[in-house]
């Protein structure tokens, strides 16, 4: 006699179970999704100690048909997938008809459902997966289906369950996704009698982001939207100052599922690219719609994770959009509103900027402020660290009075960068420079800068947009220094804070991932090359990838044993720091374990570098040094976080300040 044999019904219905039914979370989720697929307006879900003693969905959807409720509860029924063609094309939440028996298997469950609006209705009780009764009850049109005591039956399962709280923070987060995929349906989630979430209903999913976040957040969530000949995006995401500390915040759906995706998820954090810290993430809410023949979502039981036919193309369709709904609001984080602004003001004094006491040229963008030109000589060298071309190149940089166009580089043109605007005539310091060194002038804030000319470079550090498509840097100018570290301007609409290390961090950024982006031409050979010593397993991974240092403009040569010689490194980088850099920059490599994509590296190695040159905290400052710095940082291509993600600038507005001083009534 053989020994395989045919498993019971009800033990493998157990086992199938646990891939569908994980915890209270996952009956409410199948539940809810079931209640969706049947066109239901509003879904109340009450659950009490967790979801493991009782769970309830009502819903006011199409219903079950009476002779169609116990063949509900038999393994694979479905009125969803009728043929195999069915499966390149599932609209539906639910089709794999696994989800209410797998529920009765593990628990005692009563469903009550009417089709139709008669009142009268049928209703089945189960317990363990065996029927126990049906009989006609009175019932509104819709569906309500009781879950009582899950994993009765199934003590191991029930022994691994978390704590109540922690139970219900998974029920939360599935219904509050669920909301955010579905705004035009009414939501309701109780606990013991407690409300936790309500919607209305009203489709507006930005109503829904503040029912679950908060009014606080919504109002600082930026509004997403395009379409594609293949994918149709709209959502909402948050302003860089709106962070989580972890991932939970980013919610994707896809044809009204949520899902989660790597690939997605990476997306949407490049489109946040140096504009968050470490170790922070964005809250964002992104629906997906697409054919259904582009996807497959029978990859996983829980229907949690899908697969996409073109995942490059929708990747870097996410990516753009995000980061060009970033890219029209101007990141200045401001100090917490004090009440609404009041209809009568006292009276107050305007105080202009003072004029230059000095002939000055005055370069795109700095927004109105006078740069001398010994301060680019005193402070963009960057940080005294650099070679003498590069103190030249960085110092003309910033002194330049090329028109508008070459912002887009940050003021550099060419390999070795634009000469410095001609000084005005010294017999004639109010004499303006000749055409050929015509400056637009910079648009106010709150508008949009100038169109680059036609043929200027379009190409910005870590993929920023132009500024024809970003908010305009605000006009400011210099009033002083706080405690050697934070820099003091001024502006129509009230008072900026500069992190004075942010801000030159952010400029030699940008300067050094020019630089990166062309190592060959920059690279110097030295005289003694410098020697550095790995461990064996380090040195071979190292001989296989030499190629990727010499990307970065690093010449590496084995010098026997597990140790290798620079020939050759960037000219620019600071003085007193290449070793270090060097030996940083071999540690990433070996960090990857495929292969390596040299954009990173040069992003990395751009940021660390940009550090090490800046200024830093308690160095202090004069007012043309100062008054470069903010000319400088106005014509950076993302001039409101560091390369880390910290804010730059800080604003406080003049109707702040006078809430303070009272002089608001």
């Amino acid at each position: 006699m053989g020994i395989i044999q045919v498993m019971d019904e009800q033990l493998a219905n157990r086992i199938a179970a646990g891939e569908v039914v994980e915890r209270p979370a996952s009956v409410v989720k199948e539940l809810a999704e079931n209640a969706i697929d049947a066109g239901a307006t509003e879904i109340d879900i009450a659950v009490e100690e967790g979801g493991l003693t009782f769970i309830r969905v009502r819903d006011n959807g199409s219903g079950i048909e009476a002779d169609d409720l116990e063949r509900a509860f038999q393994r694979h029924a479905t009125s969803k997938i009728r043929t195999d063609r069915d499966l390149f094309r599932i609209a539906t939440l639910g089709f794999r008809g696994e989800a209410l028996p797998s529920i009765a298997a593990v628990s005692r469950v009563s469903c009550l459902s009417a089709a139709d609006d008669s009142g009268l209705g049928r209703k089945i009780v189960l317990e363990g997966g065996h029927v126990r009764s049906i009989e006609q009850a009175a019932s509104p049109k819709g569906t309500e289906i009781v879950v009582r005591d899950l994993f009765f039956n199934t003590p191991a399962r029930l022994k691994y369950m978390k704590t109540i709280q922690t139970e219900l923070g998974h029920i939360t987060d599935c219904v509050n996704r669920l909301a955010l995929s579905h705004p035009g349906i009414a939501f309701t989630l109780t606990h013991n009698g407690n409300p936790l979430l309500r919607t209305t209903g009203g489709g507006d999913r930005l109503q829904v982001i503040a029912a679950i976040y908060g009014a606080a957040a919504a109002r600082q969530m930026l509004r997403a939207a395009a379409d594609h000949p293949d994918y149709r995006l709209e959502g909402w995401l948050s302003k860089p100052e709106l962070t989580r500390a972890n991932r939970s915040g980013i919610t994707t759906i896809v044809n009204g599922r949520y899902i989660r995706s790597f690939a997605i998820q990476q997306a949407i954090l490049e489109a946040y690219h140096t504009l968050l810290p470490t170790g922070r993430f964005p809250l964002v809410v992104l629906e997906v719609g697409m054919h259904p023949g582009l996807l497959d979502v029978n990859v996983h039981p829980a229907k949690q994770e899908v697969r996409f036919s073109k995942e490059a193309e929708l990747k870097e369709l996410v990516e753009s959009v995000l980061r060009r709904a970033l890219g029209r609001t101007a990141h200045i984080p401001s100090a917490p509103a004090a009440g609404m602004k009041p209809a009568v003001i006292q009276e107050r004094l305007s105080f202009p900027p003072a004029p230059p006491d000095r002939p000055a040229v005055k370069p795109p963008s700095a927004g109105g402020i006078a740069v001398p030109r010994d301060a680019a000589d005193r402070l963009y060298r960057p940080s005294a660290r650099l070679n003498e071309a590069a103190i030249r190149e960085t110092a003309a940089g910033l002194a330049y009075g090329a028109d508008r166009s070459t912002a887009d580089t940050g003021g550099f043109s060419g390999e070795a960068g634009p000469a410095a605007a001609p000084a005005p005539d010294a017999a004639n310091p109010a004499a303006k420079p000749g055409p050929a060194d015509a400056v637009q002038p910079h648009p106010a804030a709150g508008q949009d800068a100038v169109r680059p000319a036609a043929g200027a470079p379009s190409a910005r550090p870590d993929g920023e947009r132009n500024d024809s498509e970003r908010r305009a840097f605000p006009e400011m100018s210099w009033i002083g220094q706080l405690h050697g570290t934070y820099i003091l301007a001024q502006s129509e609409d009230g008072l900026y804070l500069i992190d004075q290390h942010a801000a030159h961090e952010r400029i030699n950024y940008e300067y050094y991932l020019r630089k990166f982006s062309e190592p060959p031409k920059l690279s110097q050979t030295l005289l003694v090359p410098m020697t550095l010593e790995f461990t064996s397993g380090e040195a071979e991974a190292i001989r296989s990838r030499l190629d990727a240092f010499a990307a970065a403009g690093v010449e590496l040569e084995p010098f026997g044993g597990s140790a290798f010689l620079v020939r050759a490194y960037p000219e620019w980088l600071p003085q007193g720091s290449e070793r270090e850099i060097i030996e940083e920059m071999a540690e990433w490599i070996l960090a990857e374990k495929k292969s390596i994509d040299i954009g990173k590296l040069r992003e990395k190695a751009a940021a660390m570098t940009a550090c090490k040159a800046s200024i830093k905290a308690n160095d202090r400052m004069t007012r043309e040094e100062g008054e470069a710095l903010i000319a400088r940082l106005s014509a950076c291509s993302q001039p409101y976080t560091c390369p880390h993600g910290r804010p730059i600038v800080v604003h406080i507005s003049t109707y702040q300040l006078e809430k303070m001083f009272k002089r608001v009534m």
